[in-house]
């Protein structure tokens, strides 16, 4: 229950951190995205501050773990890159770029009531559905 309760308050510290930063904003977002045009670089403090939290968790859980709690338990283990990671990552890059949604943001933009968020949504939980059925016996 305690263990439920710490990762529900870290979730929603996340989301509470994207509404506060504008990440739920598809056109923030697309704004963000387009370098060539309009460029809002403003969500690129959110990213640094992203990556910042992300180093220095790594770098306390390096310094206070062993090297096989940490791939076990973390999740931080090496991936091996390969075709199906690089083509799904690229599909996700240019799926965000065009509709300014990404996975998060869009489920923190539910409590806004947008249609666009429940349609990302919902296709979302679609795809996932649909990848669990074709890949079942890989």
């Amino acid at each position: 229950m305690k263990h439920g309760l710490i990762i529900f308050g870290y979730g929603l510290l996340f989301g509470i951190g994207l509404l506060v930063a504008g990440m739920s904003n598809p056109a923030k977002v697309v704004a963000f995205l387009d370098v060539a045009g309009a460029w809002d670089p403003s969500l690129a403090l959110v990213m640094a501050s992203a990556l910042a939290t992300l180093g220095g968790a790594r770098y306390w859980l390096h310094r206070n773990t062993d090297a096989a709690d940490r791939e076990q338990d973390s999740g931080l283990a090496p991936a091996e890159i390969d075709v199906r990671l690089v083509a799904g990552a690229a599909i996700f890059g240019v799926g965000w770029g065009i509709s300014g949604f990404c996975p998060g943001p869009a489920l923190v933009g539910l409590s806004a009531g947008l249609a666009g968020n429940y349609a990302f949504v919902g296709a979302m939980f679609a795809g996932f559905y649909l990848f669990k059925r074709l890949h079942r016996n890989r």
